[in-house]
């Protein structure tokens, strides 16, 4: 499991002053302490699963700015659908969440489902640790797993959205989930590696242990620009050489590539 903590949520949201970026800052200081435990709990344990649930989770609560919807729940006034029988239930229970919980039967029923009366106060459900549980539940409760699994941003904005509202943004934010996710895991290799050996490199990287492997391409005939960033072209190529030597073509530079580089 991939450490999740404050400076990878830091590095994923945007920047904000004043009053936005007092609530935006609340919010990331609380569910950082326990998105680690929290995702491990839902099995949102894997790279691709965790830069799928934040970059929703980001886009979702504008940028960790808010776990309230904006509009007043007016909209929901009567709405059988969603269990709002009582007048006042539209704004009572609007959207709460880091994705968004609307109604007063799901309010009901995922109150039970983590053992909070948020029927009785739903106010709680605004609360950041409570919206992070939330969340997850919802993503369990659509299995979005498993197309996050397949790398599918499509259909993992479908199962949260309905739709594809904001799918730009949702995909600005994946970016900068795997990067970041990315340079944490590369650090962990590193970290555990031996002194003299090389550490795991990946598309998101960059520096000059980035650049060494770019010139050891170049080296061997490798058409690839030596700047320093794993990006997309330094993928393929990593991928190709993979291919060349019958390695396994995940375009990840661990120690078998490395060892075929320096052969």
């Amino acid at each position: 499991m991939i450490a999740v903590d404050i400076d990878v949520l830091q590095s994923i949201m945007p920047r904000f002053s004043g009053a936005n970026h007092s609530k935006q800052a609340r919010i990331v200081e609380a569910i950082s302490g326990k998105m680690q435990e929290t995702l491990a709990k839902y099995e949102i344990d894997t790279p691709l699963r965790v830069a799928h649930f934040l970059a929703q989770i980001a886009h979702e609560s504008a940028g960790f700015r808010t776990t309230e919807e904006f509009a007043s729940g007016a909209a929901y006034e009567g709405r059988s659908d969603l269990g709002n029988s009582q007048p006042g239930d539209g704004r009572r229970y609007k959207g709460r969440g880091l994705l968004q919980l609307t109604g007063r039967a799901n309010y009901r029923a995922l109150g039970q489902k983590i053992g909070l009366d948020l029927e009785g106060n739903p106010e709680l459900a605004a609360e950041p640790v409570t919206s992070l549980v939330i969340a997850c539940e919802y993503w369990k409760s659509r299995n979005i797993n498993r197309h996050c699994d397949r790398d599918d941003l499509i259909r993992v904005t479908k199962a949260v959205n309905g739709g594809l509202n904001g799918l730009d943004d949702r995909r600005r934010y994946l970016g900068k989930a795997k990067t970041a996710l990315a340079r944490v895991e590369a650090l962990g290799h590193e970290a555990n590696a031996k002194p003299n050996s090389r550490p795991v490199l990946r598309r998101g990287l960059k520096g000059s242990q980035v650049a060494a492997l770019q010139e050891m391409l170049r080296e061997k005939g490798y058409m690839v620009a030596i700047d320093g960033d794993f990006g997309p072209a330094t993928e393929t190529i990593v991928r190709q050489f993979q291919k060349n030597k019958k390695l396994d073509a995940d375009g990840i530079v661990g120690s078998k590539t490395w060892k075929a580089l320096e052969g």
